[in-house]
């Protein structure tokens, strides 16, 4: 369950509903057509082996002082290894900076499920792009939909 979905159901007080950012749809291509492609309302990734698949980048996203967090649902079907959720924030002069969900991983075969990585900016750290991946560290079949970065100010 997310960090914001908690602090709503066990009420929190600096609790503020997420802003979405951007949503993406099956209609928008992905920047890794190679291993992705459209199924139903989602997308299909079949990979052979590791790889970083790379599927949207945000340009200005008009994000400081909170947390972005990358939500997507994903199913998978015997996937060898794991998959997660990849967060890379550019900032100018800087360089990029990445959040990987690591404490929500997916192997094997499952049914679909939420996931999340998320990025806590501070004040005045405000990203130039950020790129939206999926990181598959072995081989098989995940599905992934409802893709969207979100705004969370605490």
């Amino acid at each position: 369950m997310g960090n914001w979905l908690k602090d709503l159901l066990l009420g929190s007080e600096s609790f503020v509903l997420p802003t979405v950012l951007r949503r993406f749809r099956p209609s928008e291509a992905t920047l890794n057509a190679d291993s992705v492609s459209v199924d139903g309302d989602g997308w299909l990734i079949e990979t052979q082996e590791p790889q970083v698949v790379r599927l949207f980048e945000i340009n200005d996203p008009d994000a400081e002082k909170c947390m972005l967090t990358f939500r997507a649902a994903l199913k998978s079907e015997g996937l060898e290894g794991r998959a997660f959720l990849e967060m890379r924030c550019r900032f100018s002069g800087r360089g990029e900076f990445f959040s990987k969900g690591l404490d929500q991983v997916i192997k094997g075969t499952t049914r679909w499920s939420s996931y999340e990585a998320s990025f806590r900016l501070k004040n005045r750290e405000r990203p130039d792009l950020v790129r939206l991946n999926l990181t598959v560290e072995g081989r098989g079949k995940i599905w992934i939909k409802d893709v969207e970065l979100l705004k969370i100010y605490r």
